[in-house]
């Protein structure tokens, strides 16, 4: 067992315990609170005057997939060949020795990554631990993790300006994604008629019947993928969209477009969130905001403001707060800090890093706050995560330390 101890602990949902506790047993919390009873064998890392809190969660970031400090050849990011892309899976990219020991380093021991915005439809992301290992498999929490979809100037430009074909305009990119969505339901519907009619074979040769075995469709890998998104009767959840979409007439479009086809969805980026935040507070649609710490570089970005993760969680929207990074996701903590500079409560940007992204990303029932039975992810910091000042001490995932800061 192991134990940290005398430590200001934040659990995010429980409240604080200062001093606190937080004791570990394979690899999970066995207890939190300020009167843990320690076992007589357990290791015992004091953290007086420290705080401790549940490791931090990227939702939405390209660590493992564009590869940290190297030419676009190396990038596995963006299948620029076909705007449809939903078989596609970041499992088969991400390389387990790019940038994720800087990431620990910095506190993020989660993050959901994938393929960019250069499809409508981009392919199947990922969430992993960031404690490195010797393969993506030993990483893996969550995969598939979401099915990436986007909207706006990012699948006009490669498409239309680049390539000369469709999608060049808005009206494009819902056409493509409207049209993959149709085709997605046809197939389904071929394999459910398959179905019933296999059974209707199966039920006359127990009945002594004579049958003519039916053939089943063909299978077809790009819309067997997609086809996870879309809602059945007969299974358990809808993979989740997650849809990239800066201003405001592209949000509105993603959601238009979930409606039709009953998806459930997140808005990845929302940069105009903040101008439509009634409606998506009404509709329960959650963001993943960011990167806070950025520059408009192109058109769709000219109204971004830090502002708005704290304008949409003010309204009632569900935020997570995103870096859309590599290496520098492990800034992620100085993003949220702008957030809480320009307005958002300092409570819903912890929350927007550690438990509303695990919810987010659908593994909160793994990480994201300090409880037990949850997975021992916990990072000790020198102060508060949002002074530039404060760094991490010591780091565990899954209860391994996996880094502890030398002394200097």
């Amino acid at each position: 067992m192991f134990a940290i101890v005398n430590g200001k602990v934040m659990t995010i949902t429980q409240g604080t315990y200062d001093p606190g506790t937080v004791l570990i047993d394979d690899g999970r919390i066995a207890a939190v609170g300020a009167d843990v009873t320690l076992p007589p064998d357990a290791e015992v890392y004091d953290a007086t005057g420290k705080v401790i809190m549940p490791g931090l969660i990227d939702p939405h970031c390209h660590v493992g997939i564009f590869h940290n400090g190297v030419s676009s050849r190396e990038s596995d990011g963006n299948e620029m060949t076909d705007p449809v892309t939903p078989h596609l899976r970041a499992l088969d990219a991400l390389h387990p020795e790019d940038a994720f020991q800087d990431l620990v380093e910095a506190g993020v021991t989660t993050v959901l990554t994938g393929p960019g915005s250069a499809n409508v439809i981009g392919g199947q992301w990922i969430c992993v631990k960031t404690a490195p290992k010797a393969t993506v498999e030993q990483m893996i929490l969550l995969e598939p993790a979401g099915m990436k979809m986007a909207l706006g100037e990012n699948p006009k430009r490669v498409y239309g300006d680049m390539q000369k074909k469709m999608p060049s305009t808005r009206m494009g990119n819902a056409a493509v994604l409207r049209t993959a969505l149709v085709e997605a339901q046809n197939y389904m519907a071929k394999w459910q008629a398959y179905e019933e009619d296999l059974a209707d074979y199966q039920a006359k040769v127990a009945a002594g019947e004579t049958a003519k075995r039916p053939t089943p469709p063909e299978r077809n890998l790009k819309l067997e993928a997609l086809s996870k998104v879309l809602p059945t009767a007969d299974r358990g959840p809808a993979l989740k969209c997650r849809i990239h979409a800066h201003r405001a007439d592209d949000i509105l479009t993603a959601i238009r477009i979930a409606e039709e086809f009953g998806l459930d969805i997140s808005i990845e980026h929302a940069t105009e969130g903040y101008k439509i935040a009634d409606i998506l507070a009404e509709k329960g649609i959650p963001v993943t905001a960011g990167p806070i710490i950025f520059s408009a570089l192109k058109y769709e970005l000219k109204d971004m403001t830090p502002k708005n993760p704290g304008l949409m969680s003010k309204a009632g929207v569900k935020v997570a707060i995103q870096t859309d990074e590599m290496g520098a996701v492990k800034y992620l903590a100085l993003n949220a800090a702008l957030a809480v500079r320009e307005g958002m409560s300092e409570e819903d940007a912890l929350k927007a890093i550690t438990i509303t992204a695990a919810e987010i990303i659908g593994v909160e029932q793994r990480i994201g706050s300090l409880e037990p039975g949850k997975d021992a992810d916990i990072v000790v910091f020198s102060g508060h995560p949002f002074d530039y000042r404060t760094v991490p001490e010591l780091v565990l995932v899954d209860g391994e330390v996996v880094y502890r800061r030398k002394s200097e």
